[in-house]
């Protein structure tokens, strides 16, 4: 949060947040900065117009990076689900995870704790 910072345009602002969020479908690499920048769409400071800038310089700078899906190929998309339903001897949640595979690239992975216990696991 910029407080003190002066305010832009938001119009101009959410059209930058929109391009770029068009992006990370070829550049994954980008989206943990273009959701964080996202936040600020309702109260978008001068400091906000700038750090999209630089991420608008990164991404001419690296033009030749990014996933690319060639035309008239079969792509096949892989996707791994993974669980721990014994859960961590402490807290005893679960672990739950997923991974996702174009081919054989990783395009993305996540992996969670379960927020709440069931009676079942506890059971178990």
């Amino acid at each position: 949060m910029d407080e003190n910072g002066k305010n832009v345009n938001i119009t101009k602002y959410q059209d930058m947040i929109c391009s770029l969020l068009y992006l990370t479908i070829s550049r994954p690499n980008i989206i943990f900065c273009v959701c964080l920048y996202s936040c600020f769409q309702a109260c978008s400071q001068k400091s906000h117009v700038s750090a999209i800038k630089h991420i608008f310089c990164y991404l001419y700078d690296s033009i030749d990076l990014g996933l690319w899906y060639p035309k008239g190929s079969n792509l096949s998309l892989i996707i791994y689900l993974g669980a721990d339903f014994i859960g961590f001897k402490v807290s005893k949640k679960n672990n739950s995870g997923t991974c996702h595979f174009l081919e054989t690239s990783l395009l993305s992975w996540a992996n969670k704790k379960q927020n709440s216990i069931a009676l079942s696991i506890i059971e178990v």
